[in-house]
């Protein structure tokens, strides 16, 4: 069984906790870690990034086309998860702007 999305997922994970660390370090370095719940949901879209990432990577690798199947598709649901979890960040920060 070929794999359908674990090439994607793996690359487009792996950018995307780049840009999660980047914001984690941004908030660090500008002190504002008091009173903003950003960093405490882009550590955990961070974690789950790196898993989602883990998984589909084990996916490529994996002879089992059962095993292969099922961390795809664990990937693939992470993977959703932590684009919800951005997307959840992005409003929360439109939010902000817009009404301070």
């Amino acid at each position: 069984m070929a794999n359908k999305t674990s090439q994607h997922i793996l690359s487009t994970s792996a950018n995307l906790l780049g840009f999660c660390l980047f914001i984690l370090t941004s908030i660090h370095l500008a002190d504002r870690t008091a009173n903003s719940r950003i960093d405490e949901l882009t550590s955990g879209i961070a974690l789950l990034l790196t898993v989602s990432s883990i998984l589909s990577f084990m996916s490529i690798k994996t002879d089992n086309a059962k095993r292969e199947y099922r961390l795809e598709q664990t990937a693939d649901y992470l993977f959703f998860c932590a684009l919800a979890g951005i997307f959840t960040i992005i409003t929360y920060i439109t939010a902000l702007f817009w009404y301070y």
